[in-house]
């Protein structure tokens, strides 16, 4: 069984490889011919020869007549397999054999940049378990395929398992290795209640999961299809390139059509030498290297993002984020963290911390409200007891009245407890709290107020640092937000940003996400919720958090799989080197063919040297577009 499956290896690695293999095959057949003919054997010198034109210049030949039969457009194939024919039928054999074995390796090249692509959706796809444990009751688990799961099924993980499907943890908790999704090492601690991803690892303790999403609908499943619609969609560079490719060609072959016979005439060169120009032009005028400027160097980014954790929709999201100069970023779940944390806790003279936490505790516990929440976290840090002779009545809009052990209080803002007395508790400790954009919810009985609960949304730590990084990359960043002006204020300041819109309702930040966009061309804009979706879809480049609803994920340009607003200083950069060495590919390819075309009208290249620089021009542009694999 093992030999068959390293059998079958073994042959996918070969056809992996086959362009290069098939050029290495030409080149030495290739040296085979030239070593005959040296020693005067003419024939089997071009019989190799042949072998070497059919072996190396097969791949590139089906490619190019395949995608000008498609397209009816002529291609630097076509001109290629002319410009090889051309040699061998003015007796140029060996230069022939060159041109198809250093064009045959920079194929090989372009296709090991589409390979090195495809093996990160390989790699993501063989991390998804195709089998998963069924539990079903007191019954035994059974092994069944993850295609026949339900939602609603309960699975169970054993400890150094992948995850099968996305869900909720029912029973269990553990440690899961995220970095499939988030691109993070550091693992992650999970308890009941807490939702799980397909393609994670659970590290240690059995769990039981809950599946809540279909197998096609799944995270992993989405982060494949994004990487795969990624490498097909084609930046605006290589759209022009590919635009531009088709014209120059029949302008080659226009050029070297004329130059078949009007040097004869007008400078007097003989028809030897006149045709033999005209097959050195068709080789150094070629486009090979110009071609090849941007898809290697474009692909290889997009290899580069997804292994980081960054997902671009297309080329053309890629190349606009290093065009960026102002970012609107999402207060809740961006730049901060999404959950308010109680900060201060202040109670009246005659009672004790303790004692006033346990009551408004045991009254928030009754809640499902963020802040509620955040105050029963709170009173669990100090592992209070709770009451259990409690009963509430929600007032909306302003708090809760409740009874615990017989006794009245009131919770809610301060306009719902007591304006006036609220501001005098603590020494007017409201107006102070409230000034650092904090939230205070009272307490009181019927003694007056009992104690006052600030919180906060706090700001993500590297929040601040990716706005920094941002900003000295040139990008003005701007936090839009629902919150009023006086807590946004504050939220702006501590986080660092250049400017903040208050009170946004969804409609409102696609306004001035378009007001952004005629101002400075290029916007993108954060967010994780649906209420972004809008601007995400309005922006020059939506960016979803990989932490946020499904409808911004599939409204943005670019997934971060991780709430880390560094990922996208990193982007940037990424994007604008990317963006340097096209210039430098297009450039670089321009000025040899320039040169090469000069040098031969005055006769100052052969066609061996026409061959090596630009193929050789060609691989250079190529190995500098690789580049971009590695990390920044």
């Amino acid at each position: 069984m093992n030999s068959n499956r390293e059998s079958l290896s073994l042959i996918e690695k070969t056809k992996e490889h086959i362009e290069l293999i098939a050029a290495l095959t030409a080149g030495l057949i290739l040296l085979l011919a030239w070593r005959m003919d040296s020693i005067g054997l003419e024939t089997a010198a071009i019989i190799s020869y042949i072998a070497a034109y059919a072996i190396g210049g097969f791949a590139k030949a089906k490619e190019g007549i395949t995608e000008t039969v498609k397209t009816r457009q002529l291609n630097v194939e076509i001109l290629m397999i002319l410009a090889a024919i051309g040699s061998a039928i003015i007796g140029y054999w060996v230069e022939g054999a060159i041109l198809i074995f250093i064009f045959a390796v920079s194929g090989a090249l372009e296709t090991y940049a589409m390979n090195k692509s495809h093996r990160e959706i390989s790699a993501l796809m063989e991390l998804q378990p195709e089998e998963a444990w069924l539990v079903r009751g007191a019954f035994e688990p059974i092994k069944v395929p993850v295609s026949e799961l339900k939602l609603g099924d309960h699975v169970l993980v054993k400890p150094g398992e992948r995850i099968p499907v996305d869900g909720v943890i029912f029973k269990g908790h553990s440690t899961i290795d995220e970095a499939a999704i988030t691109g993070e090492s550091m693992p992650v601690t999970k308890e009941t209640g807490n939702q799980v991803f397909a393609g994670t690892v659970n590290l240690n303790g059995a769990l039981t999961i809950e599946m809540t999403k279909r197998n096609d609908e799944t995270l992993f499943q989405k982060i494949i299809t994004l990487v795969q619609s990624a490498q097909s969609e084609k930046s605006p560079s290589q759209q022009f390139i590919e635009r531009f490719e088709g014209i120059y060609v029949k302008g080659v072959l226009v050029t070297v059509g004329l130059m078949l016979f009007l040097p004869h005439y007008v400078v007097g060169w003989d028809w030897s030498t006149t045709f033999y120009r005209a097959m050195v032009l068709l080789v150094v005028a070629s486009p090979c290297a110009l071609v090849a400027s941007v898809m290697p160097a474009t692909l290889a980014a997009i290899s580069n993002g997804a292994r980081n954790g960054i997902l671009f929709k297309g080329g053309v999201h890629l190349e606009h984020f290093g065009h960026l100069k102002a970012l609107a970023v999402d207060k809740t779940g961006t730049l901060t963290e999404g959950k308010p944390v109680v900060t201060d806790f202040l109670v009246r003279d005659q009672i004790t911390t303790e004692e006033a936490l346990a009551i408004l505790a045991t009254i928030e516990d009754q809640s499902t409200h963020p802040l509620a929440e955040a105050i029963s976290r709170y009173a669990d840090t100090f592992h209070i007891t709770r009451s259990r002779n409690v009963t509430i009545q929600d007032i909306p809009g302003h708090g809760l009245e409740a009874t615990v052990d017989d006794v009245q209080y009131k919770v809610g803002k301060p306009e719902f407890i007591g304006r006036d007395e609220a501001e005098q508790f603590a020494d007017g400790a409201l107006n102070r709290l409230a000034s650092e954009g904090k939230t205070v919810i009272f307490i009181r009985d019927k003694s007056g107020i009992l104690a006052a609960a600030a919180l906060k949304d706090t700001v993500r730590e590297e929040a601040k640092t990716a706005i920094s990084a941002l900003q000295e990359l040139g990008i003005r960043v701007v936090m839009l937000t629902g919150d009023n002006k006086h807590t946004a204020s504050v939220i702006a300041h501590e986080a660092g940003v250049n400017d903040f819109v208050a009170e946004c309702l969804p409609e409102t930040k696609v306004d001035y996400i378009k007001q952004y966009n005629e101002q400075y061309n290029y916007v993108g804009m954060v967010g994780d919720g649906i209420n972004d979706a809008p601007a995400l879809a309005t922006a020059s480049v939506g960016i979803a958090m990989g932490g946020g609803t499904d409808v911004a994920l599939e409204t943005a340009d670019v997934v971060l799989m991780k709430n880390n607003l560094s990922k996208i200083a990193y982007a940037v950069r990424m994007s604008r080197k990317m963006q340097r060495i096209v210039k430098q590919n297009m450039f670089f390819s321009i000025a040899v063919i320039i040169l090469l075309i000069i040098s031969n009208f005055f006769q100052a290249i052969n066609l061996p040297l026409g061959v090596i620089g630009h193929e050789g021009s060609t691989i250079l542009v190529i190995l500098n577009g690789l580049r971009m694999l590695r990390n920044m």
